[in-house]
């Protein structure tokens, strides 16, 4: 007789480097006893497509509240699932979790509708980062599989790697070339762009080619590099130019990967590449919570100030004395 498998909901609304964090705590579920839906913020999908393991998944926009959760109640009506873990999600997620009666919810007990809605809470301290945003996330799991025998630095996410290099050729890329990333949201200190402007006359002192990557959101963050370096010939400038599957292309291609603490750096190092990322030393931001993890971990080399600093969610500037410790970083 057929075993009836439970259904898992595992929902993260968030940004690239929190869902890669988040995505393979589903290798610990079973696929003979569990089948699991992922719910991702809007854009997302793209990177749980390009995963090596197919994941079934639902898109949600969080700006579009009343679309989305039409969207979730439609999913939650036609699944009945068993378990629902909400590693981060906005309060109306949760509270659908309640209002459609799923069994059991679980979650971090950190904000006031994970305390009224979900019933199988976890209090998680992770502005302490005392552990691997990875590790905070498995805990979260294991209350549905009980402990497991698996060391959590051998379960990663792993991306399909390109099946060929067509796009090189069209943004004139050679063989030796770095993927120089300096964009990031602003959710931690980041290098000033004088700082990358000398990485990368480094890296040309050296003969590489420089792929500049970016989105449009990253265009504070570049308007100095541009002006030094749009018309250099050895430099290619890609902001804007690739989607997820061209910006895995590039990155699995280069020699290596310079970016701070964002979504390229993890995706770097899931692809095993040779990666030097840069941290900010404030408490919340710190790499022993958010340090990209992946295939090659001697691989990936962080870079933070050397300082203990008294900031635990956001910068003292001129009132710390260790500030502008963000200068001190070089390699």
């Amino acid at each position: 007789m057929a075993i009836q498998k439970k259904k898992i909901l595992l929902i993260r609304l968030d940004k690239i480097g929190d869902l890669i964090c988040t995505l393979p705590v589903d290798q610990i579920l079973d696929p003979s006893y569990y089948e699991v839906t992922w719910v991702v913020q809007k854009g997302m999908g793209a990177i749980v497509d390009l995963g090596e393991k197919k994941r079934n998944y639902l898109e949600l926009d969080k700006s579009r509240t009343r679309f989305s959760m039409n969207l979730l109640k439609r999913l939650l009506h036609e699944n009945k699932f068993d378990v629902a873990v909400s590693f981060q999600s906005p309060w109306w997620v949760n509270y659908l979790l309640y209002m459609n009666g799923v069994p059991r919810r679980i979650g971090p007990l950190s904000k006031w509708h994970c305390m009224l809605f979900l019933n199988n809470g976890v209090k998680q301290s992770r502005s302490e980062s005392t552990q691997h945003e990875f590790e905070y996330n498995l805990d979260l799991v294991t209350k549905i599989t009980g402990p497991i025998n698996q060391k959590s630095s051998e379960i990663i996410f792993q991306f399909r790697k390109p099946s060929s290099s067509r796009w090189l050729s069209e943004y004139n890329l050679g063989s030796r070339y770095v993927v120089v990333h300096p964009g990031m949201m602003g959710s931690a200190l980041n290098w000033k762009q004088i700082q990358y402007n000398k990485k990368i006359q480094e890296l040309i002192d050296e003969n590489y080619v420089v792929a500049i990557t970016g989105t449009s959101s990253d265009e504070p963050c570049l308007t100095q590099i541009r002006r030094q370096w749009a018309n250099h010939p050895q430099v290619r400038w890609l902001q804007g130019r690739l989607d997820f599957e061209r910006l895995l292309e590039v990155i699995y291609y280069s020699e290596k990967v310079i970016a701070p603490s964002t979504g390229v750096a993890h995706i770097a190092a899931s692809l095993g590449k040779s990666l030097d990322t840069i941290f900010s030393p404030i408490q919340v931001h710190q790499p022993r919570r958010w340090a990209p993890r992946g295939l090659a971990p001697d691989q990936v080399r962080v870079h933070v100030p050397k300082v203990k600093c008294p900031a635990k969610h956001k910068c003292l500037h001129r009132l710390c004395v260790h500030y502008n410790c963000m200068d001190e970083v070089k390699f």
